[in-house]
């Protein structure tokens, strides 16, 4: 992510381009690799803007009620969002030969928009899966909690404190840094040495954002769909809704596979080259980067192929036919991403006495 560097003057945050490693200077020197990834995030940014604004205006003021499962989507449109707005002035960036014009107190401002929620998508998408399981694996568990609102309200909140909490260091740091044997400011490209106490001090803040921002989301959300699939293995009556949720599992696995693994596998991997054995791989790491940006692409379409609400709405808004007489009838509760499973609503009072009514072979009715 980053070419680390102990700066020779604190002054102007400059220092001769001999300083720094060979890879990141033939990256700062090589134009077609900067066309090429300012070309990739101009399509990113014109897709981004256009389906997270029309899934956003679907979600604001076509759905109703605002369910806890249309908060996650929101923020998680959102997030998507706020990376779409910051990329333009990436790729300006990028076009003036790594050369940021705009003044430091910019470069730290659209860093920490950028990351913090690239960072709270991964953890929004963790908390869909978990709610997911909740909702079917274990539909009795926190089941007050799950179905009021302010619970994802409270959910989110804590997920941007917390990666706010972590990016900290980043936030109050100055990340312009000046190459003067190539006459520009580059922007968290390059950054000094000195911004934490000691070496283990970096090695520890990149390993804290690999295991929470990568590596606990996705073994997480693999074991949610996996035990969502298991449990709907086992029942005959969920045939159909089991291929709807292998599928939606598969799409999500491959968003953390191909988007977020390789940027956050050679995040650590590049840290730990730099810090201790003073070799790089930023050119890598740059290139991978842009896969995690297709992320707030796909996002859309992710809700789309998921939430039949979703899918009915926007087809209407676009004045499109229905794929068929269930889309045209669903309801939210048929959200594979709704937070409250109706599996609840089957216990049933009794004689004084509390049953759940073939709980397990209602299941298909529910998802």
């Amino acid at each position: 992510m980053l070419d680390n560097q102990q700066s020779t003057s604190t002054s102007n945050n400059s220092t001769n381009s001999s300083l720094l490693d060979e890879q990141t200077l033939a990256l700062f020197k090589n134009t077609t690799v900067s066309n090429l990834i300012s070309s990739i995030y101009i399509i990113i940014t014109i897709v981004n803007l256009a389906s997270n604004g029309a899934a956003l205006y679907l979600l604001l003021f076509r759905t109703s009620p605002k369910t806890p499962t249309i908060i996650f989507m929101i923020n998680l449109t959102l997030t998507d969002l706020a990376v779409g707005c910051v990329l333009p002035f990436q790729i300006h960036y990028q076009l003036a030969g790594y050369n940021w014009t705009l003044g430091s107190w910019s470069c730290t401002l659209l860093t920490a928009v950028f990351f913090a929620n690239m960072y709270c998508s991964i953890l929004t998408m963790t908390a869909i899966s978990i709610d997911r399981y909740l909702g079917i694996v274990k539909p009795l568990l926190f089941r007050d909690i799950r179905e009021k609102t302010v619970y994802a309200v409270a959910l989110c909140s804590v997920m941007w404190a917390f990666v706010l909490g972590i990016l900290y260091p980043l936030l109050k740091a100055d990340l312009l840094y000046k190459v003067e044997g190539l006459g520009i400011n580059t922007c968290f490209d390059v950054i000094r040495m000195d911004l934490l106490p000691s070496i283990t001090a970096w090695a520890g803040f990149f390993g804290v954002m690999f295991l929470f921002f990568f590596l606990i989301p996705f073994v997480v959300t693999i074991f949610c769909y996996i035990s969502i699939i298991c449990k709907l293995a086992n029942d005959p009556h969920t045939s159909q809704q089991k291929g709807r949720v292998v599928r939606l599992a598969i799409i999500v696995l491959f968003v953390f596979v191909v988007c977020f693994a390789p940027n956050n596998i050679l995040m650590i991997v590049h840290a730990v080259s730099r810090l201790f054995y003073k070799k790089s791989l930023y050119m890598a790491y740059k290139l991978s980067l842009m896969l995690s940006c297709v992320n707030s692409c796909l996002d859309p379409f992710i809700l789309y192929f998921a939430c039949k609400e979703f899918r009915k709405k926007l087809r209407r808004m676009l004045r499109l036919p229905f794929l068929s007489s269930v889309d045209n009838h669903v309801g939210l509760r048929e959200d594979l991403y709704s937070m409250r499973s109706q599996l609840e609503d089957d216990v049933l009072s009794y004689n004084g006495e509390t049953k759940i009514l073939r709980i397990d072979s209602m299941v298909s009715n529910r998802i």
